[in-house]
């Protein structure tokens, strides 16, 4: 639908009840239309045939007016990204304890009597993992942690059809330049590539490219302790198809551990087909702490559109914690002095973040387009927001308190009537173009942050821009 036509007919349906009630009706409701349509479509299911296909038809039009066209992105676009796995290998980081090996059983045997310090480097092919996960449950040390490679980038690949591909038990395990496969017949037979538990604290996993399971990383605690301190950088996260199962999907399911950094990664098309239908592309939550989601590429719907359900970006909270699995055993708070920095949210039919019971919350600089915008719920949610431009509305609901600073957002009443001026600053947004169509929008207040990143990993200048970055081409490998 062209944009004249959207502008439109979003007229048309307002002027139907009045244009001041509905614009009231619209705001006070809190529901964009991308999440009504379907509600909508639902509700005249059963009915006679002219119910059925007028439910139908405003189901449709509310998403055009909301979204627009939703194109397929190719995924060769993002290769040439500086963010998520690079071509480039990541520097060594263990000792001088080296170990070869060439295949499944020699890695499963180095792993077995790794020290502080090993570095277990995978020959160039493809392992495959089978019946049962690899165990990391040997001890490294913050000197000499051990490591687990490929020399370079693509060279290696696990090809795993095991419930989970790699099982961390104990601290100081490092993943590097990996490629990781899930390769099931049944979805609900992949559920991790990583399962980072109980005294794996600080674990890392940097430069590798996992697909094919229904959370890549699964970090939970055990027997009251709990993996902190983590880092996952610069990893390239996806599914190559829609996950036919009821369980959650989530590439970065983080519960009850604290002050993990999530860095510099690419997210995209986790899409859950059974049961709730809701799946998120990284959360925080079970009662952990200083938890930093920072300078993300976070792409709900990129290959896979036109799916049923909801997709949220990035949460503190997700969707809640049973309270034998809480750090504190109670989930007073699902997050702690969470962060949220720079990070590039698109083309979720949901939120691009959720908030959820998540006190004491930073969310800055961040650039959110093609979603419901940022939604920060309950009374135990307090966040403190600056710096963000969102292509939608930034909402607080059930008693949650915001702290707004200087965000550029736009009206929930604008996406029922197809006008999108946040996501009109940027030349082609849902087909992958991140340029400005003009002058970049310019913050008004306040002095440059301190020596912060953005998205690309440039400095800020001394003239601020609302969002995650200044300009994206230095998000492009020269």
């Amino acid at each position: 639908m062209k944009p004249v036509a959207r502008l439109a007919l979003g007229a048309a349906l307002l002027g139907a009840c009045g244009v001041v009630s509905a614009l009231f009706v619209v705001e006070r409701m809190g529901v964009a239309p991308r999440a009504l349509a379907p509600y909508v479509e639902k509700r005249s299911s059963g009915h006679n045939p002219a119910i059925v296909g007028a439910g139908q038809y405003a189901s449709r039009m509310l998403v055009a007016l909301d979204r627009g066209e939703v194109r397929q992105v190719l995924q060769a676009e993002l290769h040439a990204l500086t963010l998520g796995a690079q071509p480039v290998a990541v520097p060594d980081t263990g000792g001088a304890q080296r170990v070869d090996v060439f295949d499944i059983d020699g890695l499963r045997a180095a792993m077995k009597e790794a020290e502080p310090g090993t570095v277990i480097t995978l020959a160039p092919g493809t392992y495959r993992i089978g019946g049962r996960a690899l165990d990391a449950n040997r001890s490294g040390s913050a000197g000499a942690p051990i490591v687990v490679r490929a020399a370079q980038p693509g060279s290696v690949t696990l090809i795993s059809s095991a419930l989970m591909a790699v099982k961390v038990g104990a601290p100081y395990w490092h993943f590097e330049n990996l490629t990781i496969e899930g390769a099931c017949e049944r979805d609900d037979d992949c559920e991790h590539a990583f399962q980072v538990v109980g005294a794996a604290s600080h674990f890392a996993a940097v430069n590798n490219t996992i697909g094919g399971f229904n959370a890549h990383f699964k970090i939970n605690g055990s027997k009251g302790r709990f993996p902190d301190h983590g880092l996952i950088d610069a990893n390239t996260l996806f599914n190559p198809a829609p996950r036919a199962t009821r369980n959650p999907v989530t590439p970065i399911d983080l519960v009850a551990a604290s002050h993990w950094t999530i860095r510099s990664n690419i997210i995209r098309d986790f899409i859950k087909l059974h049961g709730n239908q809701i799946s998120y592309g990284a959360f925080a939550k079970g009662g952990g702490s200083g938890n930093v989601f920072e300078r993300n590429l976070i792409w709900c719907e990129r290959e896979l559109t036109a799916q049923p359900g909801q997709r949220v970006g990035l949460s503190l909270g997700g969707g809640g914690t049973g309270k034998s699995s809480c750090r504190d055993g109670r989930c007073i708070t699902e997050q702690d002095g969470g962060v949220l920095r720079a990070n590039l949210i698109v083309g979720c039919s949901d939120a691009g973040i959720y908030l959820n019971s998540a006190a004491g919350s930073r969310i800055e600089d961040n650039t959110v387009l093609d979603t419901s915008g940022i939604d920060v719920r309950y009374p135990t949610s307090s966040a403190q927001l600056d710096g963000n431009l969102v292509d939608g509305p930034i909402r607080a609901r059930d008693g949650a308190l915001l702290r707004l600073h200087d965000n550029r957002d736009a009206g929930l009443w604008r996406s029922f009537v197809g006008h999108h001026p946040v996501r009109a600053l940027f030349a082609a947004p849902t087909r992958g173009d991140f340029g400005w169509a003009g002058d970049a929008p310019l913050r008004a207040d306040g002095p440059a942050p301190e020596s912060r990143e953005d998205l690309c990993g440039a400095a800020r200048g001394a003239t601020r821009i609302y969002g995650a970055f200044e300009d994206f081409t230095a998000c492009r490998r020269p």
